[in-house]
């Protein structure tokens, strides 16, 4: 090979590396498997042995350099890295983001991200090449740790041309759990190979602290550090106007983002964002403290502005979290009310901050198979704040190496009704297609009937399992299940409640009534209680304010025409357009607007729809026990009239509804800020327009 063939391979190679790093690290999406890529690796670093003159230092095979001597530098950053402020509760988070949207007539736009539980990094580029590499040290004063921060193959040691030439790039260094499990597992066969005690590291955290202060470069090559990158310490507002779009870039310049990272229109999008990324957490296989809130327009934060010690457009939403080891007894499968089949892993009870943890969700068969959980297995389960308990790690190093437990086998066939059972074509989650299955409909019923949903006292999960199941002893059987449909819910009688064991006349006609009295609940609850995928409570508001009936919603003549609803997708527009046009569809809302239920709200004249706003402008918080409204009502009772429900009390709330039992600290807040306490009479006074 001459010189100038073996330049152009070289070049080449570098940049085939570049975007099989690119793919794998950035975008998640690799095209060749793994030793395909070590074959480039490898070829790579034979061309530069023989034709060293042509190895670049930002070549792929350059990252590992010497050992340090001594400490490291201790550099002083231009701009300082500001520590995030944080809050514990739903009313803390409320405050700070009321102060945020001061002097703000629309409503703020939010970026929702996941705050890795690593170690805080700068990465310094000029030219375009990893110049410098920061810890956070006290934010003014970070260590150099760029040799082994060049180790970190999803770190860019080159920007691409369309990079700022001069760019400083914050983010978090972390480790997978996956990861730690492989370093347990071969520092416990060091450790018996060299006859002394082994010690397992605790947590990704502490070893990615450790590791990144490590003097030999070599040692953190092999620990297999990741990053993450989530802002800059220059001016973003250079590369685009909105933190969203800045993001992308940085992708697009080679720098991994963490993932369920969403742009919210309003705060109450994005609180319904936080809640559902918490549920989501135990998917990840890496730790979170936190979820972080990010004002996305920069124009903006510059006119929020800053404290001294952290942005004032910027927070970070915490939890405790606790962990312990148990063992897997088995692991079950569940059949979710739209047919996803999830699996859950049966544990030896243990405690974990205060609470007994016997189960542990392990989301999908993916996600069995990545963290190879096994019947037998010693596992490692977190349980941070309210969130589901989760399954971190498996302790593999502790498994018989004579006889390892077999690895799990997902099922072919629903549990429920045996029908195979299929993996989407666009998502992780495989479920059960079977419209009829009665697992599905079961859960789908719980949640009709659930608070969130159509809010019906008396009927819970374990009535629902009894109506929805044959009556012991009947002669009809199968035939003899009460329960089939949505609609047979409101056409059954006490007589029928009787039937099943231990629920008296007078339960009975409680039951009855409490469900009757559901008829009036309106459409948004109705909507919300159908259990459309991607619908929850505030798109079926924003939905039925929009059409107003759910006969509008089956008149729509295509998914685009949802749309026009803030917050629907290409997505959620397309479920919703697919159920009110199929067969199925159609006859469920016929049968239940047959039954009385309301399915459209009421007409309002242009006199009425003037009038109809004496909240407007208004800000309300409850606390208490009210006696005509639960918490989900009168929330939309105060936003029906124009008002906004507010969770905390602050300097601009209107009014401060007491109802029975009140919270002592709202009620103590609204008086040292002079805000006028109202009882419910008084309430329903202002809705009138007294």
């Amino acid at each position: 090979m001459t010189r100038e063939e073996a330049q152009a391979e070289i070049a080449r190679l570098v940049a085939e590396i570049r975007r099989c790093d690119q793919l794998y690290y950035v975008e998640a999406t690799p095209d060749i498997p793994d030793h395909e890529y070590d074959y480039l690796v490898k070829r790579l670093k034979a061309l530069e042995t023989e034709f060293p003159e042509f190895v670049s230092p930002t070549s792929p095979t350059q990252r590992i350099g010497d050992k340090l001597e001594g400490k490291a530098e201790v550099v002083r950053r231009e701009v300082p890295m500001l520590s995030i402020e944080n809050v514990y509760t739903e009313e803390e988070l409320r405050e700070f983001v009321d102060s945020a949207q001061k002097g703000f007539e629309s409503p703020l736009a939010w970026v929702v991200e996941l705050k890795i539980d690593g170690v805080a990094a700068e990465l310094i580029y000029r030219d375009r090449k990893l110049h410098r590499a920061l810890t956070r040290g006290d934010g003014q004063y970070g260590e150099d740790i760029t040799a082994n921060v060049r180790t970190i193959r999803d770190v860019p040691l080159e920007l691409p041309e369309d990079a700022p030439a001069d760019l400083e790039v914050r983010g978090e260094i972390y480790m997978t759990n996956e990861n730690l499990a492989r370093l347990n597992a071969l520092e416990h066969e060091r450790a018996i190979a060299s006859g002394r005690a082994f010690k397992p590291y605790a947590n990704p955290r502490n070893l990615t602290s450790g590791t990144i202060k490590q003097l030999d470069p070599a040692v953190c090559a092999e620990r297999r550090l990741r990053f993450f990158a989530h802002s800059t310490g220059t001016d973003p507002s250079a590369v685009a106007p909105t933190h969203f779009e800045f993001m992308s870039k940085m992708r697009g310049f080679g720098f991994p983002t963490a993932p369920l990272a969403s742009r919210e229109p309003n705060f109450e999008k994005a609180l319904e964002r936080v809640k559902e990324t918490q549920e989501r957490l135990g998917e990840l296989d890496f730790e979170v403290d936190g979820i972080v809130l990010k004002v996305d327009d920069f124009a903006a934060r510059e006119k929020i502005g800053a404290t001294s010690k952290h942005p004032k457009w910027i927070v970070a939403c915490k939890f405790e979290k606790y962990e312990a080891q148990t063992t897997v007894r088995e692991i079950v499968v569940q059949v979710g009310k739209s047919g996803v089949v999830t699996p859950v892993a049966e544990l030896e009870p243990v405690e974990i901050a205060g609470t007994t943890v016997s189960r542990a969700s392990l989301h999908n068969a993916e996600e069995i198979e990545r963290k190879d959980v096994r019947v037998g297995d010693a596992v490692i389960v977190e349980k941070a704040g309210k969130i589901i308990p989760h399954i971190v790690r498996v302790e593999t190093f502790l498994r018989d190496k004579e006889n390892p437990p077999e690895p799990y086998a997902f099922p072919k066939v629903c549990p429920s009704c045996g029908s195979e059972l299929r993996k989407d074509e666009e998502t992780v989650f495989i479920r059960c297609v079977n419209p009829e299955c009665e697992a599905q409909f079961r859960e789908r019923l719980a949640f009709f009937a659930s608070k969130e949903a159509m809010d019906i006292d008396g009927v819970g999960p374990s009535l629902v399992e009894r109506l929805t199941s044959p009556i012991p002893g009947d002669l009809l059987g199968e035939e003899s299940r009460l329960v089939r449909t949505f609609a047979d819910l409101y056409r059954l009688t006490a007589s029928d409640l009787t039937k099943l064991e231990g629920i008296q006349k007078r339960g009975a006609n409680n039951i009855v009534e409490a469900i009757q009295g559901s008829k009036t609940r309106g459409p948004i609850r109705l909507l919300n209680a159908l259990s459309i995928a991607g619908v929850g409570s505030s798109t079926s508001r924003d939905v039925v304010k929009k059409f107003r009936s759910l006969e509008a919603l089956e008149g729509t003549s295509a998914p685009e025409d949802f749309l026009v609803v803030d917050g629907v997708g290409e997505i959620i527009a397309k479920n919703l357009f697919d159920f009110f046009h199929s067969d199925e569809g159609r006859r469920i809302v016929a049968e239940l607007r047959e039954l009385g239920l309301v399915t459209a709200l009421e007409p309002l004249s242009e006199e009425e729809e003037s009038a109809a706003k004496p909240l407007e402008g208004k800000s309300i918080c409850v606390t208490g026990t009210l006696v005509n409204y639960d918490r989900v009502g009168i929330k939309e009772e105060i936003e029906r009239l124009g008002g906004k429900a507010s969770s905390s009390v602050s300097k601009k709330t209107s009014y401060l509804l007491v109802g029975a039992e009140p919270g002592a600290s709202k009620t103590q807040k609204a008086a040292e800020l002079g805000i006028p306490t109202i009882t419910e009479e008084e309430f329903e006074a202002l809705k009138k327009g007294a």
